[in-house]
């Protein structure tokens, strides 16, 4: 099993920035992939970013790309997504999730991922 606790959501004007966090504990020697996605309300969950757990290869949306960043940090099991000139369009509930069990699949599939957070709002206002 392991556990995800997102943190670092808010409220925040357009053109500003938030860095989310996700804390990870339990079994996280089997985490492979740690990725973001977001949900806005009426919307299906979509994919933002995600960064392989070793080899620290990453991948982005083509929305946030150029405006976001991921990274970890393995010593404290913690995945960060800085989002810079932040859009309204980005609002959306903000799901931190893992991949333990094939680092061969679809970074950008939520069914590559078997463990989810609570997630976090972010909320950009106009």
């Amino acid at each position: 099993q392991v556990q995800l606790v997102e943190s670092g959501g808010g409220l925040v004007q357009a053109g500003g920035s938030l860095r989310l966090s996700c804390a990870a504990s339990g079994r996280t020697f089997s985490v492979l992939t740690m990725g973001w996605f977001r949900q806005a309300p009426g919307n299906e969950r979509e994919f933002v970013s995600a960064i392989n757990w070793n080899g620290g290869n990453t991948y982005f949306a083509d929305s946030v790309k150029g405006r976001f960043t991921i990274s970890r940090d393995n010593a404290k099991n913690t995945v960060y997504l800085q989002m810079n000139s932040l859009k309204p369009e980005d609002t959306a509930v903000y799901y931190c999730a893992a991949n333990t069990y094939y680092s061969g699949s679809r970074k950008d599939n939520r069914a590559s991922y078997d463990y989810w957070g609570q997630g976090t709002q972010v909320t950009v206002s106009s």
